[in-house]
């Protein structure tokens, strides 16, 4: 395989990969809760769990030849598309991030509600009320941008979205179920998954 070394595409692949690690570390290294015994779980977020992995796991197996822009286009428009590309994934990287110090102890990776479970609605969970799966979807489109054909960032982001709104729909079930009226006001105040949006 010939490599290509493009400035541009390299920088955003190499700003796209150090985003990941970020979220991987995240994911693997911080601690998750405390040990808290779980009220409620929602069983059927762990399907919607396995299909945003397929999303994931679709955007990196799939990929153009390293180092390339996303299409040949006009210099301008792949400046932009590269910008777009790092802007998403540093706020991305943010956005987890923020998300998991917000919960604490509630941060889990299938839906649950603890003992003491605390309505979270401040930090990114004032702009969505999924801020780690926001995160994540801006991360497919990034990485998309960074390696991907314009197909393979399609199916990958409608892969993602179904487990997205498996798991949206379970988890906002338990949440309603505990926090009633409450959730019910902050459902209607701050979009699900994308901001100002849905």
């Amino acid at each position: 395989m010939n490599i290509q070394f493009n400035l541009l595409p390299t920088v955003v692949f190499a700003v796209v990969c150090a985003c990941w690690l970020v979220l991987g570390g995240a994911f693997f290294l911080l601690k998750r809760g405390d040990g808290s015994a779980d009220r409620k779980r929602a069983p059927a977020s762990l399907i919607g769990f396995a299909l945003q992995l397929v999303g994931i796991a679709v955007i990196w197996l799939v990929h153009r030849p390293p180092f390339t822009p996303i299409s040949s286009t006009p210099k301008v428009l792949e400046l932009w598309l590269a910008i777009i590309a790092c802007a998403l994934s540093i706020s991305s990287a943010w956005m987890m991030l923020a998300a998991i110090r917000v919960l604490g102890r509630q941060w889990s990776l299938t839906a649950r509600v603890i003992e003491n479970h605390e309505l979270i609605t401040a930090g990114p969970y004032r702009l969505v009320r999924h801020p780690i799966y926001t995160a994540l979807l801006a991360m497919i489109i990034a990485s998309g941008l960074a390696q991907g054909y314009w197909w393979d960032l399609l199916l990958a982001v409608a892969v993602y979205l179904i487990g997205t709104l498996i798991r949206i729909r379970s988890e906002e079930k338990l949440l309603r179920e505990t926090f009633g009226a409450e959730y019910e006001a902050f459902a209607h105040r701050v979009p699900a998954l994308i901001p100002k949006l849905y």
